[in-house]
């Protein structure tokens, strides 16, 4: 596997693993076939031009752009199977960490990984217990006929997803635990993240000091009066997945700039309000 560490702005980044080999369909768990299914099944709803499928669809979608881009990461790393832990432990599945050392030096790739990999991880336990506890109550929704059950499904889908974050960042841990990344400094993602490092070295030392207790950060809030800022666009976005050659990048990059972009924006906007000045009432 590889394990990508991709700066989106300069206190955030997004994590991506990319699976190099795929299981065959004998080899796959319930759980990857029920995921596959459920994929195909929804693909299969997008290309309606209309009818409730449609419309699920597009509601759907529009939920699923809300989940954070940290969770989508974790989901992303496979979970630690034994078969998968004893290949790994013997040197059979190598996994390498790659990243711009231009934004991240090489002495703090692990930490940063480690810290994307477990920061979240009270969060999702809470998010899975809520969504377990309402499951059963969603459930006699499904005596209305025609529309199946959606309140169900999606906390289905949503306690999926926290279980699937969580073994995610199991993985990682276990991983780093046990010193079994290689290092990858990438001289692709250098390439293009060095023109877009702010130019002072004081900034440049600020980046890349690691926060321990940063909220879904990648570097230290401690910048002093600087701002944090947008490193990736859109624009250079694509140009990173494309250099990559990673096309199933791409909707996890846009993702993730489109939900910085607007924190960014909104924790603007909450300080450009004039003091004492709260929420709407």
């Amino acid at each position: 596997m590889r394990f990508f560490l991709l700066p989106i702005s300069t206190r955030r980044t997004l994590l991506y693993c990319q699976k190099l080999q795929v299981l065959p369909t004998s080899k796959q768990t319930i759980v990857d076939k029920a995921t596959v299914r459920a994929a195909k099944l929804w693909a299969g709803w997008e290309k309606k031009e209309g009818g409730w499928q449609k419309k699920v669809v597009i509601y759907g979608n529009s939920l699923l752009k809300r989940i954070p881009y940290e969770e989508w990461g974790l989901k992303s790393v496979p979970p630690l199977s034994t078969r998968r832990r004893e290949e790994e432990i013997l040197g059979k599945d190598k996994n390498h960490l790659i990243y711009p050392e231009s934004i991240i030096p090489t002495t703090k790739a692990v930490s940063v990984l480690r810290t994307l990999g477990t920061e979240r991880e009270s969060l999702h336990k809470s998010r899975l217990i809520w969504c377990l506890i309402g499951m059963p109550i969603s459930a006699p929704f499904a005596l209305v006929p025609v529309i199946p059950n959606l309140p169900f499904f999606y906390l289905v889908y949503r306690a999926w997803s926290h279980w699937r974050a969580l073994a995610g960042g199991k993985h990682i841990r276990f991983l780093c635990d046990n010193n079994l990344l290689t290092l990858s400094p990438s001289p692709v993602l250098d390439s293009i993240y060095t023109p877009l490092v702010p130019n002072s070295s004081t900034s440049k030392e600020s980046i890349t000091e690691r926060s321990d207790s940063a909220k879904s950060s990648t570097f230290s809030d401690s910048m002093g009066s600087e701002e944090e800022r947008m490193l990736l666009s859109q624009d250079n976005g694509r140009q990173l997945v494309k250099a990559l050659e990673i096309p199933e990048l791409e909707v996890e990059l846009e993702r993730a700039i489109w939900q910085v972009e607007r924190a960014i924006q909104k924790e603007k906007e909450e300080k450009a309000k004039p003091p004492g000045t709260t929420g709407s009432k």
